[in-house]
């Protein structure tokens, strides 16, 4: 289950661990202080919802909408732990193909009707049937005979889940997917009631009132379109005595300048904050730095471009780029240079609990050495015989991605005889023109959809279809494909086989990691219990409180 092929759009903007301490507190911890007589929390988004179909929905708004209207089997706690939702108890055959779950019996849709095994079934089947067009189908790839399912070769029903009575949920897998319940906690593994969907049809999940939920909250006001929306307490959820908040006001601003202004004005609780923002309030109380889970990084075309399949000359680029101060000096938004392409702050070793980027570091991945670089250019330039190269970086059309372009040009055209011409375009048309492999140079990006380097590394596999500069490398494969297949139910071997594989990747520069970008924010002082994750669903609100 490593054919990853969707980057989690959104996702990635809010998927930036905590760098400070003011959030994340436990449940017991709102004993400990003065509840504010309004439970009340008034946040910003740059975008509307889109859906509240938990089947079609692709991009961080909605999807967090999702996770707090609705509940799956698991919820994410701090640092990605998996906490038990409406599944109780959770047993894992020995060989890792069959997951059985004992279901909750307490938990209600909103028409009062209980959450049974039976409402997975129904919405897992709905997920993968071709006919839905789920953006994020893919992540059942694991599950027995989904691809045949996604190919059209078998029907729906015959997905490798089943519900032998009201409370059990069986799972059959083809292969072993050690990170399968982490995805769990995402929304696309969300039940759906049946009745709700076939009463809407279309029109299901376009609006707050048509569709069904049985989560923390309930979506208010939300009409398909409008800019402001709430999410008020449901009081028939079965973990209602965690929930603190009785309404949680959403509104679309798309400046920071804007969003920073209604914050000084006590009309946001959180807002983000960007560029010169970051600098001038990070002693500000309330400052928080949220970095991990996403890495911006370059994709060298291959296929395209001889000098490019010629390791020395891919090292020179890399070495050739100061990426601290392009983070710290360019960015300035706190985003911090990387470590590798696995992000930090994903995940741990199981045995010492070191950072997976720690253990899989490689220094020349990733260093800036000018000199070096030079040296390696010209070898490798010499070896490719040319003694000139122009290569066309592409990007997006945004101001940041414009002043990183241009910053990059500076950079590689110090190695001689190198021209770098830029190529700015809408996000849409970068990723459509790097899908089809009209480019040089691209800066791509990614943020994990779950917290495992897998979902990092799957990307530079042979064929990917989001490997778009065509890198391969037979012992990279080699160790992914043991990481999901002989290791893949041995956590210490399996981790060995992502390290290794993330340093082959980095000592024969497959890509060229740039930065890790960062989300700041300021939060008001009197906010508590947020739980944000590097991975997958960022945003946690359930358990938030205010003080006085």
């Amino acid at each position: 289950m490593v054919k990853l092929g969707k980057v989690l759009a959104g996702i990635g903007s809010v998927a930036l661990v905590m760098t400070l301490a003011a959030c994340g507190q436990s449940k017991q911890s709102s004993s400990n202080k003065q509840l504010a007589d309004k439970q009340v929390l008034n946040l910003s988004t740059t975008e509307t919802v889109s859906t509240l179909d938990s089947a079609k929905a692709s991009e961080s708004v909605s999807l967090t909408q999702l996770y707090h209207t609705d509940e799956g089997l698991y919820r994410l706690g701090k640092n990605s732990k998996l906490e038990n939702a409406l599944a109780t108890h959770t047993t894992v055959s020995k060989d890792g193909l069959t997951y059985t779950f004992k279901l909750r019996d307490d938990d209600k849709w909103n028409n009062g009707q209980t959450v049974t095994a039976k409402d997975f079934v129904y919405a897992w089947r709905r997920v993968v049937a071709p006919k839905t067009a789920a953006g994020y189908a893919y992540l059942f790839e694991g599950v027995k005979n989904y691809d045949a399912i996604s190919k059209g070769k078998m029907s729906a029903n015959q997905l490798g889940v089943s519900a032998p009575n009201k409370t059990t949920l069986v799972v059959k897998l083809s292969e072993p997917v050690p990170y399968f319940k982490l995805l769990l906690a995402f929304p696309t593994f969300f039940p759906q009631q049946q009745s709700a969907v076939e009463k809407y049809g279309s029109q299901y999940g376009t609006t707050s009132q048509k569709t069904a939920y049985n989560g923390p909250f309930k979506s208010v006001g939300w009409t398909g379109t409008n800019n402001t929306w709430k999410l008020a307490k449901n009081p028939n959820y079965w973990d209602k005595h965690d929930v603190h908040l009785n309404t949680i006001n959403f509104q679309v601003v798309k400046s920071p300048s804007t969003g920073l202004n209604l914050y000084n004005q006590k009309k946001l609780d959180v807002t983000p904050l960007s560029g010169t923002q970051v600098a001038n309030y990070a002693k500000t109380a309330g400052f928080q730095k949220f970095v991990g889970g996403s890495t911006m990084y370059l994709q060298m075309n291959q296929k395209r471009v001889k000098a490019l399949k010629n390791v020395k000359v891919r090292q020179a680029l890399a070495q050739a780029i100061n990426k601290s101060a392009l983070a710290n000096k360019v960015l300035r938004d706190g985003s911090t240079a990387p470590k590798g392409f696995v992000s930090t702050n994903l995940t741990q070793n199981p045995k010492t609990k070191a950072d997976f980027a720690d253990d899989a570091y490689v220094k020349s991945g990733v260093t800036y050495d000018l000199a070096n670089a030079k040296k390696l250019w010209a070898a490798g330039m010499k070896q490719v015989g040319q003694k000139t190269l122009t290569l066309d970086l592409l990007s997006d059309d945004t101001d940041q991605a414009k002043t990183t372009t241009q910053y990059l040009q500076d950079q590689l055209e110090r190695l001689p005889g190198l021209k770098v011409n830029i190529t700015n375009v809408p996000y849409k048309n970068r990723l459509a023109r790097s899908a089809s492999g009209k480019f040089d140079l691209v800066m791509s990006s990614w943020g994990a959809d779950f917290a495992d380097p897998i979902n990092f590394l799957a990307l530079a596999q042979t064929g990917n279809s989001t490997n778009n500069g065509d890198w391969s490398n037979a012992t990279f494969d080699k160790l992914i494909k043991a990481s999901s297949t002989t290791d893949a139910t041995n956590t210490e071997k399996r981790y060995d086989d992502l390290v290794n594989a993330e340093k082959v990747l980095m000592k024969d520069q497959g890509v060229i990691p740039l930065y890790q970008p960062a989300t700041a924010e300021l939060w008001r002082p009197t906010v508590h219990g947020y739980v944000w994750n590097p991975a997958g669903m960022s945003r946690g609100y359930k358990e938030v409180y205010v003080t006085k």
